[in-house]
Protein backbone atom coordinates (compact mmCIF):
# COMPACT_ATOMS: atom_id res chain seq x y z
CA UNK A 1 0.00 0.00 0.00
CA UNK A 2 1.59 3.25 -1.19
CA UNK A 3 0.12 6.06 0.94
CA UNK A 4 2.44 8.58 -0.76
CA UNK A 5 0.74 7.85 -4.08
CA UNK A 6 -2.71 8.13 -2.47
CA UNK A 7 -1.92 11.55 -0.99
CA UNK A 8 -0.43 12.72 -4.30
CA UNK A 9 -3.58 11.64 -6.14
CA UNK A 10 -5.64 14.09 -4.06
CA UNK A 11 -4.37 16.89 -6.30
CA UNK A 12 -6.30 15.28 -9.16
CA UNK A 13 -9.75 16.91 -9.50
CA UNK A 14 -11.52 13.71 -10.54
CA UNK A 15 -10.05 11.75 -7.63
CA UNK A 16 -10.93 14.48 -5.15
CA UNK A 17 -14.46 14.68 -6.56
CA UNK A 18 -14.98 10.94 -6.10
CA UNK A 19 -13.77 11.01 -2.49
CA UNK A 20 -15.94 14.03 -1.66
CA UNK A 21 -19.01 12.32 -3.15
CA UNK A 22 -18.42 9.21 -1.01
CA UNK A 23 -17.84 11.28 2.14
CA UNK A 24 -20.91 13.42 1.43
CA UNK A 25 -23.15 10.37 0.96
CA UNK A 26 -21.88 8.84 4.21
CA UNK A 27 -22.52 12.10 6.12
CA UNK A 28 -26.10 12.23 4.75
CA UNK A 29 -26.54 8.60 5.77
CA UNK A 30 -25.55 9.38 9.36
CA UNK A 31 -28.04 12.28 9.45
CA UNK A 32 -30.84 10.01 8.16
CA UNK A 33 -30.01 7.49 10.91
CA UNK A 34 -31.36 9.96 13.48
CA UNK A 35 -34.75 10.60 11.83
CA UNK A 36 -37.36 8.60 13.84
CA UNK A 37 -40.09 6.47 12.31
CA UNK A 38 -43.41 8.42 12.34
CA UNK A 39 -45.14 6.01 14.74
CA UNK A 40 -46.63 7.59 17.86
CA UNK A 41 -44.14 8.53 20.57
CA UNK A 42 -40.61 7.59 19.45
CA UNK A 43 -39.36 7.61 23.06
CA UNK A 44 -41.87 4.89 24.00
CA UNK A 45 -40.75 2.66 21.16
CA UNK A 46 -37.09 3.34 21.92
CA UNK A 47 -37.61 1.75 25.35
CA UNK A 48 -39.08 -1.34 23.68
CA UNK A 49 -36.16 -1.38 21.24
CA UNK A 50 -33.68 -1.27 24.12
CA UNK A 51 -35.33 -4.31 25.70
CA UNK A 52 -35.30 -6.04 22.32
CA UNK A 53 -31.55 -5.43 21.93
CA UNK A 54 -30.77 -6.69 25.44
CA UNK A 55 -32.82 -9.88 25.05
CA UNK A 56 -31.91 -10.80 21.47
CA UNK A 57 -28.50 -11.33 19.92
CA UNK A 58 -30.14 -10.67 16.55
CA UNK A 59 -31.25 -7.28 17.87
CA UNK A 60 -27.65 -6.44 18.74
CA UNK A 61 -26.51 -7.58 15.29
CA UNK A 62 -29.22 -5.54 13.55
CA UNK A 63 -28.36 -2.47 15.62
CA UNK A 64 -24.68 -2.92 14.75
CA UNK A 65 -25.07 -3.04 10.96
CA UNK A 66 -27.74 -0.29 10.96
CA UNK A 67 -25.38 2.13 12.69
CA UNK A 68 -27.56 2.44 15.79
CA UNK A 69 -30.71 2.84 13.67
CA UNK A 70 -32.49 0.29 15.85
CA UNK A 71 -31.64 2.12 19.07
CA UNK A 72 -32.96 5.42 17.73
CA UNK A 73 -35.97 3.74 16.05
CA UNK A 74 -34.98 5.56 12.85
CA UNK A 75 -36.27 5.18 9.30
CA UNK A 76 -33.04 3.27 8.55
CA UNK A 77 -33.98 0.54 11.05
CA UNK A 78 -34.23 -2.09 8.29
CA UNK A 79 -30.97 -0.82 6.80
CA UNK A 80 -29.25 -2.43 3.85
CA UNK A 81 -30.18 -6.01 4.83
CA UNK A 82 -33.02 -6.43 2.22
CA UNK A 83 -30.58 -5.54 -0.55
CA UNK A 84 -27.97 -7.96 0.83
CA UNK A 85 -30.56 -10.74 1.09
CA UNK A 86 -31.79 -10.04 -2.45
CA UNK A 87 -28.19 -10.13 -3.75
CA UNK A 88 -27.61 -13.52 -2.12
CA UNK A 89 -30.87 -14.91 -3.52
CA UNK A 90 -30.04 -13.66 -7.04
CA UNK A 91 -26.52 -15.14 -6.84
CA UNK A 92 -27.88 -18.54 -5.80
CA UNK A 93 -30.58 -18.53 -8.49
CA UNK A 94 -28.06 -17.39 -11.12
CA UNK A 95 -25.78 -20.33 -10.33
CA UNK A 96 -28.72 -22.76 -10.32
CA UNK A 97 -30.31 -21.67 -13.64
CA UNK A 98 -28.01 -21.93 -16.70
CA UNK A 99 -29.87 -19.23 -18.68
CA UNK A 100 -29.38 -16.71 -15.90
CA UNK A 101 -25.71 -17.68 -15.62
CA UNK A 102 -25.30 -17.02 -19.35
CA UNK A 103 -27.04 -13.67 -18.89
CA UNK A 104 -24.65 -12.73 -16.06
CA UNK A 105 -21.73 -13.38 -18.43
CA UNK A 106 -23.33 -11.39 -21.25
CA UNK A 107 -21.32 -8.21 -20.66
CA UNK A 108 -22.60 -4.99 -19.16
CA UNK A 109 -26.18 -5.38 -20.44
CA UNK A 110 -26.60 -8.73 -18.66
CA UNK A 111 -25.18 -7.42 -15.40
CA UNK A 112 -27.52 -4.43 -15.51
CA UNK A 113 -30.55 -6.71 -15.88
CA UNK A 114 -29.47 -8.83 -12.92
CA UNK A 115 -28.81 -5.69 -10.86
CA UNK A 116 -32.30 -4.43 -11.72
CA UNK A 117 -33.86 -7.74 -10.60
CA UNK A 118 -31.90 -7.50 -7.35
CA UNK A 119 -33.39 -4.05 -6.68
CA UNK A 120 -36.91 -5.28 -7.48
CA UNK A 121 -36.58 -8.27 -5.12
CA UNK A 122 -35.22 -5.98 -2.36
CA UNK A 123 -38.46 -3.94 -2.25
CA UNK A 124 -40.87 -6.69 -1.06
CA UNK A 125 -38.19 -7.96 1.34
CA UNK A 126 -37.94 -4.48 2.84
CA UNK A 127 -41.74 -4.29 3.18
CA UNK A 128 -41.94 -7.67 4.96
CA UNK A 129 -39.07 -6.83 7.31
CA UNK A 130 -40.51 -3.39 8.10
CA UNK A 131 -43.91 -4.86 9.00
CA UNK A 132 -42.28 -7.60 11.12
CA UNK A 133 -40.10 -5.19 13.10
CA UNK A 134 -42.86 -2.67 13.76
CA UNK A 135 -45.33 -5.38 14.76
CA UNK A 136 -42.85 -6.99 17.15
CA UNK A 137 -41.86 -3.68 18.73
CA UNK A 138 -45.49 -2.60 19.05
CA UNK A 139 -46.36 -5.90 20.74
CA UNK A 140 -43.39 -5.40 23.08
CA UNK A 141 -44.75 -1.99 24.09
CA UNK A 142 -48.22 -3.44 24.70
CA UNK A 143 -46.83 -6.45 26.63
CA UNK A 144 -44.78 -4.17 28.88
CA UNK A 145 -48.01 -2.36 29.91
CA UNK A 146 -46.57 0.94 28.69
CA UNK A 147 -49.32 3.49 28.14
CA UNK A 148 -49.58 4.65 24.53
CA UNK A 149 -50.89 8.11 23.76
CA UNK A 150 -52.97 6.66 20.92
CA UNK A 151 -53.82 3.45 19.09
CA UNK A 152 -52.14 3.31 15.65
CA UNK A 153 -54.55 3.21 12.73
CA UNK A 154 -54.04 1.45 9.39
CA UNK A 155 -52.88 4.78 7.93
CA UNK A 156 -50.26 5.11 10.71
CA UNK A 157 -48.95 1.62 10.01
CA UNK A 158 -48.82 2.31 6.25
CA UNK A 159 -46.94 5.59 6.83
CA UNK A 160 -44.41 3.94 9.15
CA UNK A 161 -43.78 0.99 6.82
CA UNK A 162 -43.46 3.36 3.84
CA UNK A 163 -40.90 5.49 5.71
CA UNK A 164 -38.80 2.44 6.64
CA UNK A 165 -38.94 0.99 3.13
CA UNK A 166 -37.97 4.39 1.69
CA UNK A 167 -35.03 4.54 4.11
CA UNK A 168 -33.87 1.09 3.01
CA UNK A 169 -34.16 2.00 -0.69
CA UNK A 170 -32.22 5.24 -0.12
CA UNK A 171 -29.42 3.23 1.50
CA UNK A 172 -29.45 0.82 -1.45
CA UNK A 173 -29.13 3.80 -3.82
CA UNK A 174 -26.32 5.29 -1.74
CA UNK A 175 -24.50 1.95 -1.83
CA UNK A 176 -24.65 1.82 -5.62
CA UNK A 177 -23.53 5.45 -5.93
CA UNK A 178 -20.52 4.75 -3.70
CA UNK A 179 -19.62 1.64 -5.72
CA UNK A 180 -19.73 3.70 -8.95
CA UNK A 181 -16.99 5.97 -7.60
CA UNK A 182 -14.54 3.04 -7.80
CA UNK A 183 -12.95 3.45 -4.39
CA UNK A 184 -14.79 0.78 -2.45
CA UNK A 185 -17.85 -1.44 -2.37
CA UNK A 186 -20.86 0.68 -1.40
CA UNK A 187 -22.73 -1.85 0.73
CA UNK A 188 -19.59 -2.89 2.61
CA UNK A 189 -18.63 0.75 3.16
CA UNK A 190 -22.04 1.57 4.63
CA UNK A 191 -21.81 -1.38 7.04
CA UNK A 192 -18.24 -0.30 7.90
CA UNK A 193 -19.37 3.23 8.73
CA UNK A 194 -22.32 1.84 10.72
CA UNK A 195 -19.95 -0.11 12.96
CA UNK A 196 -17.45 2.72 13.31
CA UNK A 197 -20.26 5.11 14.28
CA UNK A 198 -20.81 3.04 17.45
CA UNK A 199 -17.24 3.60 18.65
CA UNK A 200 -17.70 7.09 20.20
CA UNK A 201 -20.46 5.79 22.51
CA UNK A 202 -18.40 2.74 23.47
CA UNK A 203 -15.28 4.84 24.12
CA UNK A 204 -17.28 7.37 26.15
CA UNK A 205 -18.70 4.63 28.39
CA UNK A 206 -15.27 3.08 28.74
CA UNK A 207 -13.73 6.46 29.57
CA UNK A 208 -16.36 7.12 32.23
CA UNK A 209 -15.59 3.80 33.91
CA UNK A 210 -11.83 4.28 33.50
CA UNK A 211 -11.71 7.70 35.18
CA UNK A 212 -14.12 6.77 37.97
CA UNK A 213 -11.80 6.91 41.00
CA UNK A 214 -14.52 6.44 43.62
CA UNK A 215 -13.06 3.00 44.42
CA UNK A 216 -9.46 4.28 44.47
CA UNK A 217 -6.78 5.36 42.01
CA UNK A 218 -3.80 3.63 40.42
CA UNK A 219 -0.54 3.93 42.35
CA UNK A 220 2.48 4.13 40.06
CA UNK A 221 5.39 2.50 41.94
CA UNK A 222 4.34 4.43 45.05
CA UNK A 223 5.61 7.70 43.52
CA UNK A 224 2.26 9.22 42.59
CA UNK A 225 -1.31 8.20 41.85
CA UNK A 226 -2.86 8.25 38.38
CA UNK A 227 -6.50 9.46 38.39
CA UNK A 228 -7.81 6.22 36.87
CA UNK A 229 -9.64 3.18 38.19
CA UNK A 230 -6.90 0.55 38.75
CA UNK A 231 -9.08 -2.42 37.73
CA UNK A 232 -10.38 -0.83 34.52
CA UNK A 233 -6.91 0.49 33.66
CA UNK A 234 -5.45 -3.01 33.40
CA UNK A 235 -8.58 -4.28 31.65
CA UNK A 236 -8.37 -1.51 29.04
CA UNK A 237 -4.62 -2.02 28.61
CA UNK A 238 -5.07 -5.76 28.19
CA UNK A 239 -7.85 -5.30 25.65
CA UNK A 240 -5.83 -2.73 23.69
CA UNK A 241 -2.90 -5.13 23.39
CA UNK A 242 -5.17 -8.06 22.56
CA UNK A 243 -7.00 -6.04 19.90
CA UNK A 244 -3.73 -5.03 18.21
CA UNK A 245 -2.62 -8.67 18.13
CA UNK A 246 -5.98 -9.81 16.73
CA UNK A 247 -5.99 -7.06 14.09
CA UNK A 248 -2.45 -8.05 13.05
CA UNK A 249 -3.48 -11.68 12.53
CA UNK A 250 -6.70 -10.62 10.80
CA UNK A 251 -4.69 -8.59 8.29
CA UNK A 252 -2.31 -11.51 7.71
CA UNK A 253 -5.17 -13.97 7.22
CA UNK A 254 -7.05 -11.58 4.92
CA UNK A 255 -3.97 -10.96 2.75
CA UNK A 256 -2.69 -14.58 2.72
CA UNK A 257 -2.90 -16.27 -0.66
CA UNK A 258 -1.58 -19.22 -2.66
CA UNK A 259 0.07 -18.26 -5.93
CA UNK A 260 -0.59 -20.61 -8.85
CA UNK A 261 1.68 -20.04 -11.87
CA UNK A 262 -0.08 -19.96 -15.24
CA UNK A 263 1.91 -20.63 -18.42
CA UNK A 264 0.72 -19.49 -21.85
CA UNK A 265 1.73 -21.51 -24.89
CA UNK A 266 3.49 -19.86 -27.82
CA UNK A 267 1.31 -19.23 -30.82
CA UNK A 268 2.54 -18.07 -34.25
CA UNK A 269 0.17 -15.94 -36.29
CA UNK A 270 1.77 -14.81 -39.54
CA UNK A 271 5.04 -13.12 -38.67
CA UNK A 272 4.00 -12.46 -35.07
CA UNK A 273 4.48 -14.71 -32.04
CA UNK A 274 2.02 -14.57 -29.14
CA UNK A 275 2.16 -16.17 -25.71
CA UNK A 276 5.16 -17.87 -24.21
CA UNK A 277 4.76 -15.89 -21.01
CA UNK A 278 3.95 -16.64 -17.39
CA UNK A 279 1.25 -15.16 -15.21
CA UNK A 280 -0.13 -15.86 -11.75
CA UNK A 281 -3.52 -16.85 -10.34
CA UNK A 282 -3.75 -15.79 -6.67
CA UNK A 283 -6.01 -18.00 -4.52
CA UNK A 284 -6.93 -16.25 -1.26
CA UNK A 285 -6.80 -18.18 1.98
CA UNK A 286 -10.24 -16.84 2.94
CA UNK A 287 -11.88 -16.15 -0.42
CA UNK A 288 -15.31 -15.62 1.18
CA UNK A 289 -14.04 -12.76 3.36
CA UNK A 290 -16.25 -11.84 6.30
CA UNK A 291 -19.52 -12.96 4.66
CA UNK A 292 -19.62 -16.37 6.47
CA UNK A 293 -19.48 -14.65 9.87
CA UNK A 294 -22.35 -12.30 8.93
CA UNK A 295 -24.41 -15.22 7.58
CA UNK A 296 -23.74 -17.37 10.66
CA UNK A 297 -24.62 -14.57 13.10
CA UNK A 298 -27.86 -13.71 11.31
CA UNK A 299 -28.84 -17.36 10.77
CA UNK A 300 -28.13 -18.40 14.35
CA UNK A 301 -29.95 -15.38 15.77
CA UNK A 302 -33.22 -16.01 13.92
CA UNK A 303 -34.42 -18.75 16.36
CA UNK A 304 -33.87 -16.35 19.28
CA UNK A 305 -35.83 -13.68 17.39
CA UNK A 306 -38.66 -16.15 16.78
CA UNK A 307 -38.59 -17.19 20.43
CA UNK A 308 -38.84 -13.58 21.56
CA UNK A 309 -41.74 -12.96 19.17
CA UNK A 310 -43.57 -16.02 20.56
CA UNK A 311 -42.90 -14.87 24.12
CA UNK A 312 -44.16 -11.37 23.27
CA UNK A 313 -47.44 -12.66 21.81
CA UNK A 314 -47.89 -15.54 24.27
CA UNK A 315 -45.98 -14.93 27.53
CA UNK A 316 -44.94 -18.11 29.31
CA UNK A 317 -44.80 -20.23 26.15
CA UNK A 318 -42.25 -23.01 26.82
CA UNK A 319 -41.19 -23.41 23.18
CA UNK A 320 -40.38 -19.71 22.86
CA UNK A 321 -38.48 -19.78 26.16
CA UNK A 322 -36.42 -22.78 24.99
CA UNK A 323 -35.50 -21.06 21.72
CA UNK A 324 -34.38 -17.93 23.57
CA UNK A 325 -32.35 -19.94 26.08
CA UNK A 326 -30.52 -22.03 23.48
CA UNK A 327 -29.92 -19.38 20.83
CA UNK A 328 -29.19 -16.26 22.89
CA UNK A 329 -25.56 -15.57 23.69
CA UNK A 330 -25.22 -14.70 27.40
CA UNK A 331 -24.28 -11.14 28.23
CA UNK A 332 -23.68 -9.16 31.39
CA UNK A 333 -27.40 -8.46 31.95
CA UNK A 334 -28.78 -11.95 31.22
CA UNK A 335 -26.08 -14.37 32.37
CA UNK A 336 -27.11 -14.65 36.02
CA UNK A 337 -30.76 -15.20 34.97
CA UNK A 338 -30.00 -17.76 32.26
CA UNK A 339 -27.39 -19.67 34.24
CA UNK A 340 -28.02 -19.27 37.98
CA UNK A 341 -25.66 -22.18 38.69
CA UNK A 342 -22.78 -20.77 36.65
CA UNK A 343 -21.40 -22.27 33.47
CA UNK A 344 -23.07 -25.49 32.36
CA UNK A 345 -22.87 -27.59 29.21
CA UNK A 346 -25.78 -25.58 27.80
CA UNK A 347 -23.61 -22.45 27.67
CA UNK A 348 -21.37 -24.12 25.07
CA UNK A 349 -24.27 -24.92 22.72
CA UNK A 350 -24.41 -21.46 21.11
CA UNK A 351 -20.61 -21.08 20.58
CA UNK A 352 -20.32 -24.63 19.18
CA UNK A 353 -23.15 -24.16 16.66
CA UNK A 354 -21.75 -20.72 15.77
CA UNK A 355 -18.33 -22.23 15.00
CA UNK A 356 -19.83 -25.00 12.84
CA UNK A 357 -21.95 -22.50 10.89
CA UNK A 358 -18.97 -20.20 10.21
CA UNK A 359 -16.99 -23.14 8.80
CA UNK A 360 -19.96 -24.40 6.75
CA UNK A 361 -20.80 -21.00 5.29
CA UNK A 362 -17.13 -20.44 4.39
CA UNK A 363 -17.18 -23.55 2.18
CA UNK A 364 -20.65 -22.73 0.83
CA UNK A 365 -19.96 -19.11 -0.16
CA UNK A 366 -16.52 -19.92 -1.60
CA UNK A 367 -18.12 -22.52 -3.88
CA UNK A 368 -20.46 -19.80 -5.17
CA UNK A 369 -17.91 -17.07 -5.87
CA UNK A 370 -15.05 -19.36 -7.02
CA UNK A 371 -16.19 -21.46 -9.99
CA UNK A 372 -13.27 -23.76 -10.78
CA UNK A 373 -14.90 -25.09 -13.96
CA UNK A 374 -15.40 -21.58 -15.34
CA UNK A 375 -11.81 -20.56 -14.50
CA UNK A 376 -10.42 -23.73 -16.13
CA UNK A 377 -12.46 -23.13 -19.30
CA UNK A 378 -11.31 -19.51 -19.54
CA UNK A 379 -7.66 -20.54 -19.14
CA UNK A 380 -8.06 -23.16 -21.85
CA UNK A 381 -9.62 -20.64 -24.25
CA UNK A 382 -6.73 -18.23 -23.63
CA UNK A 383 -4.09 -20.94 -24.12
CA UNK A 384 -3.14 -20.97 -20.46
CA UNK A 385 -2.24 -24.03 -18.41
CA UNK A 386 -0.79 -25.02 -15.04
CA UNK A 387 2.51 -26.83 -15.35
CA UNK A 388 2.02 -30.60 -14.94
CA UNK A 389 -1.77 -30.34 -15.18
CA UNK A 390 -3.82 -30.95 -18.33
CA UNK A 391 -6.14 -28.12 -19.42
CA UNK A 392 -9.88 -28.56 -18.91
CA UNK A 393 -11.33 -30.94 -16.33
CA UNK A 394 -8.01 -31.81 -14.71
CA UNK A 395 -7.27 -28.11 -14.19
CA UNK A 396 -10.71 -27.65 -12.59
CA UNK A 397 -10.06 -30.64 -10.29
CA UNK A 398 -6.61 -29.31 -9.36
CA UNK A 399 -8.02 -25.86 -8.54
CA UNK A 400 -10.88 -27.48 -6.59
CA UNK A 401 -8.50 -29.52 -4.44
CA UNK A 402 -6.25 -26.52 -3.85
CA UNK A 403 -9.09 -24.20 -2.81
CA UNK A 404 -10.54 -26.91 -0.55
CA UNK A 405 -7.22 -27.28 1.27
CA UNK A 406 -7.01 -23.51 1.67
CA UNK A 407 -10.61 -23.43 2.84
CA UNK A 408 -9.92 -26.00 5.54
CA UNK A 409 -7.35 -23.81 7.24
CA UNK A 410 -9.13 -20.53 6.39
CA UNK A 411 -12.51 -21.69 7.68
CA UNK A 412 -11.04 -23.01 10.94
CA UNK A 413 -9.05 -19.79 11.42
CA UNK A 414 -12.13 -17.66 10.72
CA UNK A 415 -14.19 -19.75 13.13
CA UNK A 416 -11.58 -19.45 15.89
CA UNK A 417 -11.36 -15.67 15.45
CA UNK A 418 -15.15 -15.45 15.62
CA UNK A 419 -14.95 -17.49 18.85
CA UNK A 420 -12.46 -15.14 20.54
CA UNK A 421 -15.19 -12.99 22.18
CA UNK A 422 -16.73 -16.12 23.70
CA UNK A 423 -13.35 -17.12 25.11
CA UNK A 424 -13.03 -13.61 26.53
CA UNK A 425 -16.47 -13.98 28.12
CA UNK A 426 -15.44 -17.31 29.66
CA UNK A 427 -12.32 -15.74 31.21
CA UNK A 428 -14.32 -12.89 32.74
CA UNK A 429 -16.97 -15.26 34.04
CA UNK A 430 -14.25 -17.13 35.93
CA UNK A 431 -12.65 -13.89 37.18
CA UNK A 432 -15.63 -11.64 37.83
CA UNK A 433 -18.63 -13.95 37.60
CA UNK A 434 -20.09 -12.06 34.62
CA UNK A 435 -19.23 -12.02 30.91
CA UNK A 436 -18.52 -8.83 29.01
CA UNK A 437 -21.05 -9.63 26.29
CA UNK A 438 -18.65 -8.97 23.39
CA UNK A 439 -19.98 -11.75 21.14
CA UNK A 440 -21.04 -9.37 18.38
CA UNK A 441 -17.80 -7.37 18.57
CA UNK A 442 -15.88 -10.19 16.91
CA UNK A 443 -18.12 -9.84 13.86
CA UNK A 444 -17.71 -6.07 13.90
CA UNK A 445 -13.92 -6.28 14.11
CA UNK A 446 -13.76 -8.75 11.22
CA UNK A 447 -15.98 -6.53 9.05
CA UNK A 448 -14.02 -3.37 9.86
CA UNK A 449 -10.60 -4.89 9.08
CA UNK A 450 -11.72 -6.67 5.90
CA UNK A 451 -13.59 -3.69 4.43
CA UNK A 452 -10.84 -1.23 5.36
CA UNK A 453 -8.20 -3.34 3.57
CA UNK A 454 -10.37 -3.80 0.47
CA UNK A 455 -11.24 -0.10 0.23
CA UNK A 456 -7.60 0.89 0.69
CA UNK A 457 -6.63 -1.53 -2.07
CA UNK A 458 -9.16 -0.01 -4.48
CA UNK A 459 -8.18 3.53 -3.46
CA UNK A 460 -4.53 2.69 -4.10
CA UNK A 461 -5.35 1.23 -7.54
CA UNK A 462 -7.24 4.34 -8.60
CA UNK A 463 -4.50 6.56 -7.20
CA UNK A 464 -1.97 4.71 -9.38
CA UNK A 465 -4.21 5.29 -12.41
CA UNK A 466 -4.48 9.06 -11.95
CA UNK A 467 -0.77 9.51 -11.12
CA UNK A 468 0.56 7.11 -13.77
CA UNK A 469 1.84 9.83 -16.09
CA UNK A 470 4.05 11.26 -13.32
CA UNK A 471 6.00 7.99 -13.07
CA UNK A 472 6.72 7.62 -16.77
Amino acid sequence: MNFKTIFKSLTNKDMLKRILIVVGLLVIYRFLAHIPVPMGEPATFQEAVQNFIEKSDFGSFLNLISGGGLTTFSILLVGISPYITASIVVQLVTKAIPRLEELSQDGEAGRRKISQWTRIIAVPLAIVQSIAYIFMLYQSVVASNTALAYTPTAADWALSVTAMVAGSMILMWFGELITEQGIGNGVSTIIFVSIISQLPTTLANLGTALFDTSAGSLSLFGWFNLPVNPVYFWIVLGFAVAMLVVIYFLVKLNEAQRIVTINYAKRVHGNSTYGGIKSILPLKLIAAGVVPVIFATAFLSLPALLGQLIQTINPGNSFGATLMTLFTAPNASTFSTMYPNGITGQWFFYPAVYFVLVVAFTYFYTSIIFNTKEIADNLQKQGGFIEGVRPGNQTAEYLGKTINRLNLFGALALGLIAMLPFLTDYIFIVIAGQPLGLSISGTGLLIVVTVALENLRQLNSRALMVTYDEYK
